[in-house]
């Protein structure tokens, strides 16, 4: 099978909207009309609570994992090793533009976190206990995937990697971070960025949305 068909493979698997699922599974809720409006684990977790987030995290991990792994074994035979590059970074295009979701998503933290531990396990260690503490004591997520992208970043620099290219890819998912967290950032400094724990829409006023909405539907 031709590498780049791996390419679109992966482009598709990580554009599938989990968030955007568990929104009409679980709510009936198109989760770009609620919270941030992103389509990502942690709108997720603001609208609809940590046990619909929770999968949809581990779903957006995979999405990254998946194709880096499999699918390099899969075209070992015949594929550069590097071809995992373009399958992860497939990956993260699709998650952040989803063609299911006329090419919105979300930020692409999950799924890059998932990309690094099938390429860089180390850094991605690195940048998991940066994004826990982080959490722990600000409890911004979008500060903590912001410090924890830069210490990846950093981990990649001055630890050995497979291939010499995950450098490169590193580099680029953390300048697409901080520019996808740049209202964020303009919020954190302004002192506006909501807190982990605080914001979330009450599921009753979900509920109740939902109902608005199909009621306003014609028949």
């Amino acid at each position: 099978m031709s590498p780049w068909l791996f390419v679109a493979l992966s482009y598709l698997l990580g554009a599938v909207p989990a968030s955007y699922i568990a929104g009409r599974m679980a709510r009936g809720i198109d989760l770009r009309e609620h919270g941030s409006g992103n389509l990502g684990a942690t709108n997720t977790f603001r609208v609809l609570g940590a046990k619909v987030a929770a999968p949809v995290m581990i779903f957006d991990i995979l999405k990254g994992t998946f194709p880096v792994v499999a699918f390099t074994q899969w075209d070992a035979p015949r594929a550069d090793a590097r071809w995992a590059l373009a399958y992860g970074a497939a990956a993260i295009v699709g998650h952040v533009f989803s063609i299911y979701m006329r090419f919105k998503g979300g930020k692409g933290v999950a799924t890059s976190a998932g990309v690094f531990l099938g390429l860089a396990p180390v850094a991605l260690a690195a940048g998991v206990a940066t994004w826990l503490v982080v959490l722990k004591m600000g409890r911004m997520v979008s500060a903590a995937s912001i410090l924890a992208a830069l210490v990846v970043g950093v981990m990649l620099l001055v630890t050995p990697v497979r291939l010499e290219e995950t450098r490169y890819l590193g580099f680029a998912v953390v300048a697409f971070v901080i520019f996808a967290h740049r209202s964020n950032i303009s919020r954190i400094l302004k002192g506006t960025e909501p807190r982990f724990g605080k914001g979330k829409e009450p599921q009753a006023t979900v509920a109740a949305a939902a109902v608005t909405a199909d009621a306003e539907k014609p028949e």
